[in-house]
Order: structure tokens, then sequence, then C-alpha cells
């Protein structure tokens, strides 16, 4: 039985080339999950690259709500600030 290995996939040139260097170093079955964080990034291509090129599984989670209630809320009532200037509130 081969070991399964499941990787946070962007859809990137890095964890696509990941999926491949997992098979071959570890002999692994590869899963992907990609989060829906709600930026438009066309997820479905994504999933489908994982496959394409050897996941034996490729799942996307839509964490939207989750992403905004505990991480940018979180933020923005802390004041942070991208690239140290700009309110993320804009």
């Amino acid at each position: 039985m081969s070991e399964k290995i499941v990787l946070a996939y962007s859809g990137g040139l890095d964890t696509s080339v990941a999926i491949r260097w997992l098979q071959e170093h570890y002999g692994a079955d590869i899963a992907t999950l990609t989060m829906d964080l709600g930026g438009k990034v066309d997820l479905e291509t994504a999933r489908q690259r994982a496959l394409d090129i050897g996941a034996i599984r490729a799942d996307i989670l839509d964490a939207r709500e989750e992403f905004i209630d505990e991480y940018v809320w979180p933020a923005l009532q802390a004041g942070a600030l991208y690239e140290g200037v700009y309110p993320l509130a804009t």
C-alpha cells in the first residue's frame, strides 16, 4: 500500500512541481486541497491541473466565511496595514 500525502495546493508552479516530486521521492499517492478564500482565482482550473499532473484526488474547500471571521476581521480590528502603509479596510 502506498503512503498517502495531502498537499495544500495553490495551483502555482511550486505546488504543481511538488505533486510529481513527492510521487517520485516517496512513492506516495497525492491528494490536493485548495482553499477558496474569496479571491478572483479559477479554482476549478487549479483542481483540474492537480489531477492532470497526477494527484489521485483534488478537493476545493470553501473557507471564505471562516477566513473572514477568524482572520480578516481580527486583522482589521488590530489595525493591520498592507506594506506598512495602507489600511486593509481600503
